[in-house]
């Protein structure tokens, strides 16, 4: 029996929110040929959760994030630009913490101290989607995500998000195609987040689904399959460019 054939492009690090895990990204159609790593986040601050990202593969890759992962990407990209050849990022916000989301973030944690956790998810629930009210199967569809996730990651991603810093500044950094999606009914993190993040980002489109909510993956997984492929695209355009502006090598030996 022959051998399968490697994946021949760069891989795909894909990092999810706050209580979500692969499934997430279940319904998205990945571009075949690329290695897809998933890295779901599971450590107290933000600058660990990007060394874990990095560590996932060798070399260049590309890195998509929704929410958090986003987050954790644009961490990412400040340590090591040169590492990040594409980046795709969702329904986030590149602003650091602001005193009232610190304040949840401490209420939520102590709800999961106290056995809570199913409060916890039930009181983030009606953010997650375009309507604050779901319908019963994709509401039921995001609780076992949480449980799946379960309440110790939890608390670890809720100390993530009070570490984080302001990251436009270093999303200028950015040496790579990029591609920026929003709903346009995301409550959690809306359009406007997201146009900072595209002008801050040296080469991003900007992509605004209409009627989607913040779980874009799940939402809108056509928009998402489409954004990926073309930004793979860009990204194997800008690989095959540098190659030919590449000077040859001396050949060696008499």
């Amino acid at each position: 029996m022959a051998a399968a054939a490697l994946p021949r492009g760069l891989p795909l690090v894909v990092v999810p929110g706050m209580l979500c895990d692969a499934d997430l990204w279940s319904e998205v159609d990945f571009p075949a040929g690329h290695e897809v790593r998933h890295v779901t986040p599971g450590r107290a601050d933000i600058g660990s959760l990007a060394d874990d990202v990095l560590a996932s593969v060798h070399g260049p890759f590309v890195l998509v994030g929704l929410s958090l992962g986003a987050i954790v990407g644009f961490e990412a990209l400040r340590r090591a630009p040169e590492r990040i050849a594409g980046l795709c990022v969702m329904s986030t916000n590149a602003a650091a913490p602001r005193a009232g989301q610190r304040a949840q973030w401490r209420s939520m944690a102590g709800l999961i101290d106290e056995g809570r956790y199913a409060d916890v998810v039930e009181r983030i629930l009606p953010g997650m989607f375009a309507e604050p009210a779901p319908r019963r199967e994709d509401a039921d569809r995001y609780r076992r995500m949480a449980r799946a996730v379960g309440s110790g990651t939890a608390l670890k991603q809720l100390a993530a998000q009070a570490t984080r810093v302001d990251a436009v500044e270093a999303l200028g950094g950015a040496r790579c195609p990029a591609v920026v999606l929003c709903g346009t009914r995301d409550a959690l993190c809306p359009p406007e987040f997201h146009r900072v993040i595209a002008r801050a980002l040296p080469e991003a489109t900007l992509c605004e689904v209409p009627g989607a909510g913040h779980l874009l993956p799940w939402e809108r997984p056509a928009a998402v399959s489409d954004a990926l492929r073309e930004l793979l695209a860009a990204v194997e355009r800008r690989r095959a460019a540098t190659t030919a502006h590449r000077p040859p090598v001396p050949a060696s030996g008499p």
